[in-house]
């Protein structure tokens, strides 16, 4: 018997049907358990290896022979039904036949993929000649995730054991109900992480340069890591070699992608860890455990897809719990301008590019090509009414008879600092960059009970003004008086007072 499915919860009522379907004794099930390169995320909260352990439980409790075989997640096709038979040949050497195999499934859409190769399909929860309609596991699995305590009555007690002894029922919680994640694993499902792993490792070098003298050592822990290049850096420091270094990430493809460097030996301590956590779901470390957490663009991804200010409060205070009495946070990450809501006369360039009469409002249907193709084709002015239409946080401009534009600074650099974006437009425009300035960023450490370090400063960006800014756009005040360029970027060493 072939019983595909996702599997993160087994219920009672599915031993019992089991068990009516392999009244002979001599039945094997096969598990395909789906999706088992996943998880902490909505879709998928519950790893392989937990999920292999409760359907080996749930076998020796219920006498069920059964056979555990992972099947990784693919692109959408209409072979999955043969993909999955061909991985559970090479996997187990079995070939499953219609002749031989029946299938239990209750998703419609994969029943019919394997009733097109001519299984037999048995409908488990979808049985019409059931009296009534049994909860499915993932129905189960939300009560769970609600503090409904009635998934316990619905659950077979092998699952019950396993997520008890390894406390997944907190996981599950945490993970389902977490506001910032989305269903696979990551703050947005429109990132190129191809892109955004070349340009992270690009900058490494630079970041960690800029950070190193104010790390200090002991266990030292960098959240929204991306794929560990600061950390690879991190591994080659001579003084930092009997330090823990550990690395949390929320997006899964980045976090697997340090496991495989890990895997392939890129790291030589042997303290490198890594986790896949949203530290806003709850605390990751022990109180006082942690020497230095660093943060490298990630805390402007917490006020765009948390709730602002709250969020990224909740997030320095909960790096102040973890973090020792001496110990430091270093942050570095874009900022706005202090006086962002001041309003400004910006000028753009309008003969770098196509100026169509009105921006687009379809781009979502477009691939990532097709956005980039469009985006990178406009004029840097008309370029300013698509990120407007296209920001998730709206803001007005007001086009004046000169052809410059009269908006607040906040905006303006907001729209300045990511025009070139085009690779990952429509998830760069969900991001606000100047939520927050300097000032505003000292007294939110301050009040999350942070000491700021003198080296702790607002940062000219001087290449991306150079190079992609001043030369296309020019900035002055409302009479017109030429304004410097604010700055783009901050850098914050906030330490935890010795008596905090």
């Amino acid at each position: 018997m072939l019983f595909p499915g996702r599997h993160h919860l087994l219920t009672c009522f599915q031993a019992d049907y089991l068990q009516r379907l392999a009244e002979d004794g001599a039945t094997t099930i096969v598990w395909a358990v789906t999706s088992a390169n996943h998880e902490n995320t909505k879709r998928n909260p519950v790893a392989f290896h937990r999920r292999e352990a409760a359907i080996e439980r749930f076998s020796v409790l219920s006498g069920l022979r059964s056979v555990v075989v992972p099947i990784f997640d693919t692109a959408p096709t209409d072979a999955f039904a043969e993909v999955t038979l061909k991985t559970i040949a090479v996997a187990t050497g079995l070939e499953l036949t219609p002749a031989d195999t029946l299938v239990a499934c209750s998703t419609p859409q994969v029943a019919k993929l394997y009733e097109r190769l001519g299984f037999a399909i048995a409908q488990v929860e979808s049985d019409p000649e059931l009296r009534t309609t049994p909860a499915r596991p993932w129905e189960v699995l939300l009560r769970l995730a609600a503090d409904d305590n009635t998934w316990r009555k619905l659950t077979h007690p092998a699952t019950i054991d396993v997520f008890e002894r390894y406390r997944l029922v907190d996981t599950v919680r945490w993970v389902v109900n977490d506001p910032l994640v989305g269903d696979e694993g990551g703050l947005t499902a429109t990132r190129d992480y191809r892109t955004y792993m070349e340009a992270f490792a690009g900058a490494a070098e630079r970041k960690w340069a800029a950070v190193r003298q104010h790390v200090q050592p002991g266990r030292i822990v960098d959240i929204g890591c991306g794929a560990g290049a600061v950390l690879e850096l991190a591994d080659r420091e001579a003084g930092l070699h009997e330090s823990d270094l550990i690395g949390v990430e929320v997006a899964r493809h980045l976090y697997q992608e340090c496991m495989h460097k890990k895997a392939q030996g890129v790291f030589h301590n042997a303290n490198v860890y890594f986790f896949q956590r949203n530290v806003l779901g709850g605390a990751i470390f022990k109180d006082r455990s942690v020497d230095t957490t660093l943060t490298f663009s990630l805390t402007h991804e917490i006020w765009s897809y948390g709730r602002q200010r709250e969020s990224v409060l909740q997030f320095a205070r909960r790096i102040h719990d973890h973090t020792v009495p001496g110990g430091v946070w270093i942050n570095s990450d874009v900022c706005g301008p202090d006086d962002r809501q001041r309003s400004v006369i910006l000028w753009l360039a309008t003969d770098d590019g196509d100026n169509p009469a009105s921006p687009r409002r379809d781009l979502a249907g477009l691939t990532s090509a097709e956005v980039k193709r469009y985006v990178g084709g406009l004029s840097t002015r008309a370029r300013l009414d698509q990120f407007a239409t296209d920001f998730a946080f709206p803001f007005t401009h007001e086009a004046l008879a000169d052809g410059s534009v009269r908006l607040e600074l906040g905006f303006a650099m907001d729209y300045l600092t990511r025009k070139d974006y085009t690779d990952n437009w429509l998830s760069e425009t969900r991001e606000q960059f100047c939520g927050l300035g300097f000032a505003e960023w000292t007294s939110l450490l301050t009040e999350a009970g942070f000491e700021i370090g003198p080296a702790s400063a607002p940062i000219h960006n001087d290449w991306m003004i150079n190079n992609r800014i001043a030369p296309v756009a020019s900035l002055t005040d409302l009479d017109g008086r030429p304004l410097d360029w604010p700055a783009t970027h901050i850098l914050t060493v906030a330490r935890r007072p010795w008596n905090g």
